[in-house]
């Protein structure tokens, strides 16, 4: 019987889950269901930003800092965007490590929403791991500073208790290169899957027919995107000057 229970409650979430996807595949010839379940969607992952902060970014030596605070702006607008549910933490915020990036304070403005902690293990702070887990998503995407220290530890202990989680690679920076990438290898021997920001944003928007979301998609890539974002600036201005019957002299 309860073995039965169980297998109702799971059919019963799927189809929820399946149900609240639906409302973003307008197009009847596509079926997300066939999708691999290994995939992010709008619906299925909350969204964990660790400690993107003034003190934290001065010492990030795995990128030019400009690159992780655009990768941070993508991950703030795509989340936004699409509505997924978004935690946001800080470390001592009014003591040592100061405000978190505007990218991030442009999309989600209320301070008073940060999770504001003193463990380096987010995972360590109850009410981190309360907020994640009343959304009930059991994906957890997560990127911060520093990638070694902050990410690394709330990755593994998040997955010790049973959650799936990805890591965004580009939106996370280390003391130094090494530091970066020991610590991506480390957690992805563990289990976590590594994803980059600008493949979030098209792994959650996934399909060119959602009308709805197409115009912001194609904005925030051309923002954010770097090259693919110049490449659609590009076409739509050779497309605009061929319509005007411009032939470039």
């Amino acid at each position: 019987m309860k073995t039965l229970k169980i297998t109702m409650l799971v059919l019963l979430v799927s189809t929820a889950t399946f149900a609240q996807w639906k409302q973003y595949n307008p197009n009847p010839n596509n079926d997300p269901s066939n999708a691999s379940k290994e995939l992010l969607n709008p619906t299925n992952h909350t969204l964990l930003m660790i400690d993107h902060e003034s003190q934290m970014a001065f010492a990030v030596e795995s990128q030019p800092i400009e690159e992780l605070r655009n990768n941070t702006g993508l991950l703030a607008a795509t989340s936004k965007l699409y509505n997924v549910p978004t935690v946001i933490t800080t470390v001592a915020e009014k003591s040592f490590s100061g405000p978190v990036f505007p990218e991030i304070k442009e999309y989600y403005g209320d301070e008073k929403q940060y999770l504001d902690r003193t463990t380096m293990n987010s995972w360590e702070d109850k009410r981190v791991v309360a907020a994640v887990g009343k959304i009930g998503k059991k994906k957890l995407v997560i990127a911060g500073l520093w990638t070694e220290v902050c990410v690394l530890t709330a990755s593994l202990s998040a997955m010790e208790d049973g959650y799936d989680v990805y890591v965004v690679t580009d939106g996370s920076g280390g003391t130094s290169q090494e530091a970066h990438d020991m610590a991506i290898m480390r957690m992805v021997q563990a289990g976590v899957k590594p994803i980059t920001s600008l493949q979030y944003l098209l792994e959650v928007h996934r399909d060119w027919a959602r009308t709805d979301t197409y115009g912001p998609v194609v904005e925030i890539s051309k923002r954010y995107g770097g090259a693919y974002g110049l490449g659609i600036d590009y076409i739509k201005t050779m497309s605009d000057w061929a319509k005007e019957g411009n032939n470039g002299h």
